[in-house]
C-alpha cells in the first residue's frame, strides 16, 4: 500500500498527470510486486513562483515521494527507483536529473487503517 506524493510545477496537462501516475505505478508494480489495484497517488502542482529548485533543472522538475510498508531490500527500492524514472524518461521526455525520489518506510506501528494500527494485525 505506497502512498506517492508528487510535487511538480503547475501548469502540465491532464494527460500528462495522467501518463505521470501510470508511469510511477507501473514502476511499483514491477519493481515491489503491488497489486494493479493498489493506487493511492496524489498529484501537488505548485506555482513557479512557490517551487524554489536549483538553476540547473527545468520546469519539468519534480520531487516524488513513495511512503510504504518497511521490509522492501535495497535492492528492490533500487528497482523502483530505476523503474520510474525510465518510464518518466522514455513517456514523457523528462531527463532524469529533474526526478527527485525520496522513498520513506515508517514503521508499522506508525500506520493506521480503517482504525486499527497496522502493528496489531495478526
Amino acid at each position: 500500500m505506497p502512498l506517492v506524493r508528487i510535487e511538480m510545477i503547475r501548469g502540465k496537462d491532464p494527460e500528462y498527470k495522467k501518463t505521470l501516475l501510470n508511469c510511477i505505478h507501473e514502476g511499483l508494480v514491477e519493481s515491489i510486486g503491488i497489486e494493479d489495484w493498489d493506487r493511492f497517488q496524489r498529484i501537488i502542482e505548485i506555482d513557479r513562483e512557490d517551487f524554489e529548485i536549483p538553476p540547473m533543472k527545468t520546469d519539468s522538475f519534480m520531487i516524488i515521494e513513495i511512503t510504504m510498508f518497511p521490509g522492501r531490500t535495497a535492492g528492490q527500492k533500487k528497482a523502483l527507483i530505476e523503474h520510474v524514472t525510465s518510464k518518466l524518461v522514455d513517456r514523457l521526455s523528462i531527463a532524469a536529473t529533474d526526478v527527485f525520489i525520496v522513498i520513506n518506510e515508517p514503521a508499522n506501528e506508525n500506520w493506521g487503517m480503517a482504525g486499527i494500527q497496522r502493528a496489531e494485525k495478526k
